[in-house]
């Protein structure tokens, strides 16, 4: 008999996540995340996105067999910021069954209306800030960093429970073998002349102060963004500490015009190529074997890509692309991931396409009411 019940003890959070190994025992593709990062952003504690949420952990059973998962998150942060009234759920996992599904999503509703909400959006590991969307196209590569995976019938799933597509996200691949379009080339030669822009790397000896100056440009540039919600002090020391071991200095880029931070273009190494190798853990051997595979990181992903409002559609963005693609190729990559980009912001998509890039996945987010 199949029973939903919400995770109150460390041992059933250990279930929780630990749930994925089973879904993805002859999934090659799936990168196992490290435990105890997860554990932070699933449990309150450590972790400073809980200072302005809610959030509730659903295992389902088959008698004494977990099948599925979910999380449950009431966003504060997110609800007051856009006048909203929406609960979002994540971290779902799930065999290839229907009444599972539908189960475990009606749960994570029934707790959300609990809490005042009348829709729930997904999926979000909890926030645009971290992991989100469902992917519904693009099955044939890994995951990239901080992005997600999953098998092919979550989506017929998410259908057959009545959910109802929100929105897409889309990313692309880049060569880092090829030449920067000769057309975006000028374009960016003309920016250069005609606003007096400089490009300089991340000084990672000041990391924190450097982080704080892409907050600044982060809450500005996505402000009117579809889902945005505002990184708060805390979550941006906390984004410091977790990237102070995985970038590259080389490929985290500021724009700055007559001295004043304009934007910025963060590409990180592939750290799910180590990610692979560790069978979710550090200790007592994952550390030794993250050395040595950190030395062979041959992709990246170009995770966020920021210009203020007063400084777009000066060729500012082509600038920082061209830069990261001549840096990575000088640098040893192979390639690199762009985005997630919304699907309707045609500008950001234009830009990319032109510089020869295709895309690879498409991530689905959806929509219900929580009744």
């Amino acid at each position: 008999m199949m029973q939903i019940r919400q995770v109150h003890s460390r041992k059933e959070l250990k279930t929780f996540q630990r749930l994925p190994w089973k879904i993805y025992r002859h999934k090659p593709l799936w990168v196992p995340p490290l435990l105890s990062q997860e554990r932070e952003l699933l449990w309150p504690g450590k972790h400073p996105f809980h200072d302005h949420a809610l959030t509730a952990l659903f295992l389902a059973f088959d008698g004494a067999e977990p099948v599925g998962r979910i999380g449950a998150c009431l966003n504060e942060q997110h609800n007051v910021y856009h006048g909203e009234h929406v609960g979002f759920w994540g971290f779902f996992e799930c065999i290839d069954d229907r009444h599972v599904a539908r189960e475990l999503l009606r749960a994570a509703g029934a707790w959300l209306k609990k809490q005042g909400l009348d829709s729930m959006r997904g999926p979000f590991n909890w926030s645009t800030n971290e992991t989100c969307g469902l992917l519904v196209d693009g099955f044939d590569s890994p995951p990239r960093i901080m992005m997600p995976y999953n098998p092919p019938y979550y989506g017929a799933l998410m259908e057959a429970a009545g959910l109802a597509k929100t929105k897409d996200l889309v990313t692309f691949e880049l060569l880092a073998s090829a030449p920067a379009p000769p057309r975006m080339e000028r374009i960016a030669n003309r920016a250069r002349k005609r606003s007096g822009i400089t490009i300089r790397a991340i000084d990672k000896k000041g990391l924190k102060k450097e982080v704080h100056v892409i907050k600044e440009i982060y809450n500005a540039a996505w402000s009117k963004n579809w889902g945005f919600v505002p990184m708060t002090s805390r979550e941006v020391d906390f984004m410091a500490h977790e990237l102070e071991s995985i970038i590259d200095p080389r490929l985290l880029l500021f724009a700055e015009v007559d001295g004043d931070p304009a934007g910025f273009c963060m590409t990180l190494p592939d750290v799910n190529e180590v990610l692979k190798h560790l069978n979710g853990r550090l200790f007592p051997l994952g550390f030794l074997k993250a050395l040595w595979w950190s030395r062979r990181i041959s992709f990246t992903r170009l995770l966020t890509l920021g210009i203020k409002e007063q400084y777009r559609r000066k060729g500012i963005e082509v600038i920082l692309i061209i830069e990261t693609l001549l840096r990575g190729r000088k640098a040893g990559y192979v390639g690199g991931e762009l985005g997630w980009v919304l699907e309707d912001n045609h500008l950001m998509i234009r830009d990319i396409e032109a510089m020869g890039a295709k895309q690879n996945k498409t991530y689905r987010i959806y929509e219900s009411s929580t009744a």
